[in-house]
């Protein structure tokens, strides 16, 4: 490791660059020349990469002690990561945001997605939700911090640093407001609609914007139709399908907390009369609306992640078979089945030969209307799979 520049140099392993070379934005571990000086650095140093032939390939996150142990963030060599480079990047994130979005609701910051590795941010309105999920991006905070302030003039920016991935990065969990105050509900603009959350307490940061166009697409299915909606946290698809025409709406989630968000926001449209929630694991509330007969024209299940790393894919596989079977067996005669998947270790292709299954183990046939992944405000880094998490699928069933 050399430091002929303000960086440190991190070297690649000769036959370790092909990955590199194809525009993938991580280098693992055991691809990379680990030695005692790289080991000591800091986790979230800044560093150059260079290619086994010698040649510096970009500026990259370093974390000794990850996995994934450099995150690219440019492929210019004479790269300097400071605020002015943040607000070039969170510039960018805005114009294209802007171009799809009439108002001020969306995901800004998609990490990789928008060159910005380890960070989300989420606006709503004038406050601001970030996430810090790598060393890197968490050393950055006050820079980051000024750079959206000076971008966007928020009047809050909250920090949820409460994800799973902090953890793998030697980062503890943490909610801290960042700058102004934050108000005890918040409401979000979603498809012409006005839906209440919580940002301090919500999953994720308040809201799970990737969804948007799934959601407008099962409201085209709901017209008078009786909904069931699974998995259905602070109510976005039941809600957006009553909004659309739906008769009824039966939104089941464990989490007393979020289906209360949902009844606020049904109270808050004026839908409230058609809408009902139980609280009550999923499976457990489906076994029960089996034995009282019950039958839904429209059954949407969007669960959280069944797979959260590889060695959990097989059980994960058969989960969602599972769920698709039993949703199937919800649906009324010539109704409609919607089923989504945010594990990023499941292919599309896995997901949806086992939902296939689940819908034929169920006696039902079915044709396929929709097939599609997260929002546009969620971009996709073309050799980074993981940003391609999120599947949904919509079934007309026989």
């Amino acid at each position: 490791m050399t430091e002929t520049t303000g960086y440190p140099t991190i070297k690649i392993g000769r036959g370790h660059d092909r990955r590199q070379k194809a525009g993938a934005p991580w280098l693992f571990s055991n691809e990379l020349k680990l030695d005692d000086a790289a080991k000591a650095l800091p986790a979230g140093s800044t560093v150059r990469l260079m290619a086994p032939t010698g040649k510096i390939v970009g500026v990259a996150h370093f974390n000794p002690h990850s996995l994934i142990a450099a995150r690219l963030l440019s492929r210019n060599k004479d790269a300097v990561i400071d605020r002015a480079f943040l607000e070039r990047r969170l510039a960018r994130a805005l114009a294209l945001r802007e171009r799809l979005y009439a108002r001020p609701f969306y995901r800004l910051v998609h990490a990789e997605g928008d060159g910005l590795p380890g960070l989300v941010v989420d606006r709503y309105g004038d406050l601001v939700v970030v996430q810090f999920n790598t060393a890197g991006m968490a050393a950055l905070e006050a820079e980051v911090t000024a750079a959206l302030s000076a971008l966007l003039q928020p009047a809050t920016i909250l920090a949820r640093n409460d994800t799973p991935g902090r953890s793998m990065e030697g980062l503890a969990d943490e909610v801290r407001v960042l700058l102004g105050g934050v108000p005890e509900r918040l409401t979000v603009e979603e498809n012409g609609l006005v839906f209440v959350t919580d940002p301090m307490t919500a999953q994720k940061t308040g809201w799970y914007f990737d969804q948007s166009m799934n959601r407008a697409f099962a409201a085209r299915l709901a017209r008078d139709a009786r909904v069931l909606d699974l998995y259905s946290c602070s109510g976005g698809f039941a809600l957006t399908c009553l909004a659309a025409g739906a008769k009824s709406a039966l939104a089941v989630d464990r989490s007393a907390a979020m289906l209360d968000l949902a009844l606020a926001s049904a109270a808050e449209q004026g839908v409230a009369e058609r809408f009902s929630t139980r609280t009550s694991e999923v499976f457990a509330a489906v076994d029960a609306l089996i034995g009282e007969k019950a039958r839904f024209d429209l059954v949407i299940a969007d669960p959280p992640a069944f797979v959260r790393s590889k060695k959990d894919l097989a059980v994960g596989l058969r989960g969602y078979r599972k769920l698709a079977r039993e949703a199937a067996g919800l649906v009324a005669e010539a109704g409609f089945m919607v089923i989504a998947c945010c594990s990023h270790n499941v292919s599309a292709e896995a997901f949806a030969q086992e939902v296939t299954a689940g819908i034929r183990a169920a006696g039902r046939g079915a044709r396929l209307l929709h097939q599609a992944g997260a929002a546009p405000d969620h971009p996709i880094h073309p050799a980074l799979p993981e940003t391609a998490y999120l599947k949904c699928l919509a079934f007309a069933l026989d």
